[in-house]
């Protein structure tokens, strides 16, 4: 594999940072040569973070380019959309996107409506023939009592889907490094995400 481009984009307190070190981590251990960046703009609870992660044979900059992203997880859909311009078709984007919104203050108090779940998967249509909606959040609240570990959710969804080529039992490994004090439910998470079925 020549190269492989992600781009994660949630709000600040859903796990972005957290998802992305640990396939960080899986893909060095994978032995692949990686880059990564964090564009932040308020990374405090309810800001945007878009973070990229670029892996292959050699990467030379972090910056996943308009259009070339291979695969799109959004933690919040919303976010999906403002991130849509790094997917194309021609490049077989797919997408990722729990379906659990948290609505931005901008739309509250402008009075603005925020979008339905169908009318976003209907705008990323035009940059993608896959656009996968999931209820990761209600999932995983429902199983462990709490929505925070949705992203690890995604994360198990997209290694048993095979949409992210890194071997699960790197991926846990990273895990364990990257937040060794959740990791038994992280990978009680990660495996219901894998066996989704």
């Amino acid at each position: 594999m020549k190269e492989f481009n992600i781009v994660l984009t949630g709000v600040g307190g859903q796990g972005v940072l957290t998802l992305g070190m640990i396939i960080a981590e899986a893909a060095l251990k994978q032995r692949y040569d990686i880059r990564t960046t964090e564009l932040h703009g308020l990374a405090q609870r309810g800001g945007s973070i878009p973070f990229h992660i670029r892996f292959g044979k050699k990467m030379y900059t972090p910056l996943v380019l308009e259009g070339e992203a291979d695969v799109i997880i959004s933690l919040e859909p919303l976010e999906a959309l403002r991130s849509c311009y790094y997917g194309s078709k021609q490049h077989k984007t797919i997408f990722l996107i729990d379906n659990d919104p948290i609505v931005p203050l901008s739309v509250s108090v402008l009075g603005e409506t925020y979008p339905s779940i169908k009318e976003i998967k209907s705008s990323l249509k035009d940059f993608s023939e896959k656009v996968t909606i999931l209820n990761a959040s209600e999932t995983v609240k429902k199983a462990i009592g709490s929505e925070i570990a949705a992203n690890i959710y995604l994360l198990g969804y997209a290694i048993g889907e095979k949409l992210i080529p890194l071997d699960e039992k790197y991926i846990l490994q990273a895990m364990e490094e990257v937040a060794p004090k959740y990791f038994d439910v992280n990978k009680k998470v990660f495996e219901m995400g894998i066996n989704h079925r």
